[in-house]
């Protein structure tokens, strides 16, 4: 195991992907940097000795309706399941949803595989977190790129991305 050094977000915006950056919320949101290639949930929790119901994951989803895809990022516990094809495609309000493919994730996002986060979205993308995050008092989530992670409370996670609280785990 090996000890995070974190330090206010804002200190360290060189840790942070700049639509991250550019979209920091003024709260109480640190950053440590970390080994890139140990930047996937198993790994970095293994290695830097956090739980995994202290991370949580962010994965961007996609459907289309009318010709229009429509795209969100749903938030849960590296140890829950998200209910893609329930919850989340009725309130995309799509046929169908699955995980957006990576190439398209990455350039929507402007983050890094592997590292991207709900702050800094794309303007009007929705942000849904499941509720098991919001009752976190302090949780790891990517930073936008894989070398570093931000910490925060699920609660403000909420905030700061205008998210909505939903059951979303199977």
């Amino acid at each position: 195991m090996t000890e995070l050094d974190w330090v206010p977000a804002a200190d360290r915006l060189d840790l942070l992907a700049d639509p991250v950056a550019k979209a920091l919320p003024d709260l109480a949101v640190r950053v440590a940097e970390i080994d890139p290639d140990l930047s996937d949930t198993a790994a970095f929790c293994e290695k830097y000795g956090i739980a995994p119901e202290d991370s949580a994951n962010c994965v961007i989803v996609a459907g289309k309706r009318g010709g229009e895809t429509r795209y969100a990022a749903v938030m849960v516990l590296a140890t829950d399941r998200a209910d893609v094809n329930g919850v989340i495609r009725k309130w995309l309000d799509v046929r169908k949803v699955s995980f957006a493919p990576q190439h398209e994730a990455v350039a929507l996002t402007g983050m890094e595989y592997g590292g991207i986060t709900p702050i800094g979205l794309p303007e009007g993308w929705p942000v849904l977190v499941d509720e098991n995050v919001t009752r976190r008092s302090s949780i790891v989530i990517g930073s936008g790129v894989r070398r570093s992670k931000l910490a925060l409370s699920g609660a403000d996670l909420v905030r700061a991305t205008g998210g909505e609280t939903l059951v979303l785990t199977l």
